[in-house]
């Protein structure tokens, strides 16, 4: 299992991915419970001195000029924790649920947040026994924060709600009575800080853009198999074009598919007889598109990794001075862009896929047999993976609207401009799957036409792509029950098994 140390250096991707995979366990470094201490102090000194200062003795939102008594202040907490639970929808998953409670728990040692040791201790004894609270998915506007879901996630500690253990759904009290801890009693400030921030909307984020990475992948594997498979031409992929232009991904990806392509029996078979002048943008500009989507989405994983180490609660406590601050680091603007531009390259990747499907399929565009079937007519061959391809590529762009520009004003308009980015992430997941289903049938179509070039061989590389996918399904001989074969296809892209041909180009690789 792995075990993750925080507050030692900022969390990276593989370690998040890591959080994703599977059941971990984290730490607290001694400097971070310092910092957590000195955080919790400063709450401490600002109630015995009797000041009055927003999220510690005062009310919320709009109601941030209420004063509450001290007496009221841990049903002040508790309340908050309460009247915020409003989630609906499906629950989150485990693993995102998983990679949530470590975002939050990376957040609050900080010591930025003021919650004390015990409150922190208990999440972390829930993440190490893999005890994940029940978490609606719907009901977060991306500020202030994810409020409701993380208010879910806080009712587990306080002893209210369900929980879940390697898929056993547990009340609240029985999951925290199985670590060993009774319901915690939230004091002052503790409750606003675990409802604010933009964990929720970051796992969703970062669960998306992993996703992303394994569909990219697939991506270039599958359009270099293309290319082979409709005796294609690897100049458009020539260093020197790349170069002029100086976009970094454009340049990584050309130098990929040259790698990919390069000792090709197929391709040396008609290098230099071939009356072809220039292949379709599908094939020919796959270093343009998917460049651009590499580069789009290299920026929003450090967009995203920020986020992940970053303080999100209002107020912050300033450890070194003893300020309490009021600002704005739960407004999840950084987390709504990225999750946008993952859409988009989702969209795209499979937008360029599937027309790469549509040549293979199409006699009057290559040397392949209609449909990709011998005795086409009889047999229909590919043509409904096609269809299904193109219905997936137009579902993905109907929901790929941007959501940042969205906003609807909440709380009485004080909190009048919000993000949208939970919504903005959620979907990311569903239209991974989409692509990854398009470049499966991609995949499929394209070691179809490569086996009705042999015995000539592609390259090295390209021959392990086609192993991948022959393991999956065999060669289409006759019309048959087609579906079990695409998922199985879908599901090597979703595995991540074409990652190794993406080499070092992934963000998180």
């Amino acid at each position: 299992m792995t075990h993750i140390t925080i507050g030692q250096s900022p969390l990276t991707l593989p370690q998040l991915r890591a959080v994703l995979e599977g059941p971990v366990t984290v730490s607290l470094t001694d400097a971070a419970w310092a910092n957590v201490e000195k955080g919790a102090a400063v709450v401490a000194a600002i109630l015995a001195e009797g000041r009055t200062v927003y999220g510690i003795n005062t009310g919320f939102g709009l109601l941030a000029n209420t004063s509450i008594a001290p007496e009221d202040l841990e049903t002040l907490q508790k309340n908050l924790v309460l009247s915020h639970a409003c989630g609906v929808g499906a629950l989150l998953s485990d693993d995102v649920t998983r990679l949530l409670l470590v975002l939050k728990i990376a957040s609050l040692s900080r010591g930025a947040s003021g919650v004390r040791r015990g409150t922190l201790e208990a999440l972390i004894a829930l993440v190490n026994a893999d005890i994940l609270p029940s978490i609606p998915s719907k009901g977060s506007v991306g500020a202030s924060g994810d409020l409701a879901p993380l208010a879910h996630m806080s009712c587990v500690l306080i002893g209210v709600g369900e929980a879940r253990h390697k898929g056993e759904i547990l009340t609240a009290e029985a999951a925290l009575a199985r670590v060993g801890l009774k319901p915690v009693v939230l004091g002052p400030k503790e409750g606003l800080a675990l409802l604010n921030g933009t964990q929720c909307s970051t796992a969703l984020a970062l669960a998306g853009l992993f996703a992303a990475e394994a569909v990219f992948a697939a991506g270039i594997a599958a359009g270099a198999l293309s290319v082979d498979a409709l005796k294609g031409s690897d100049a458009p992929f020539d260093h020197r074009i790349h170069a002029l232009r100086g976009q970094p991904g454009q340049i990584d990806v050309a130098a990929r598919l040259r790698a990919l392509i390069s000792g090709s029996a197929i391709r040396d078979s008609h290098r230099h007889d071939c009356a072809k002048v220039q292949d379709p943008y599908s094939l020919r500009c796959q270093p343009q598109v998917m460049g651009a989507t590499l580069d789009v989405l290299r920026n929003a994983a450090a967009m995203l990794v920020r986020e992940a180490n970053a303080v999100t609660d209002n107020p912050l406590v300033f450890i070194e001075d003893g300020d309490v601050i009021s600002g704005g680091n739960f407004h999840a603007e950084p987390v709504a862009y990225a999750a946008d531009q993952i859409a988009m390259v989702l969209c795209e990747i499979g937008n360029i896929s599937e027309r790469r499907t549509s040549i293979l399929v199409d006699p009057k565009m290559s040397e392949l047999p209609a449909f990709l079937v011998k005795e086409s007519g009889l047999n229909s061959g590919f043509m409904i993976a096609q269809v299904t391809a193109a219905a997936l590529v137009a579902e993905n762009r109907m929901v790929a609207h941007p959501c940042v520009i969205d906003t609807v004003p909440t709380s009485a308009n004080q909190e009048d401009h919000v993000s949208m980015a939970t919504h903005g992430a959620r979907r990311l997941l569903d239209m991974a799957e989409n692509t990854a289903t398009v470049v499966g049938i991609e995949l499929l179509a394209a070691a179809q036409g490569l086996d009705f070039h042999r015995p000539l061989t592609s390259s090295p590389d390209l021959e392990q792509v086609w192993s991948i996918v022959r393991e999956a399904a065999e060669p289409y001989v006759s019309d048959k029950y087609f579906a079990p074969d695409i998922e199985r296809a879908t599901a090597t892209v979703r595995e991540g098994r074409y990652r190794v041909f993406a080499g070092e180009l992934l963000p998180s690789a």
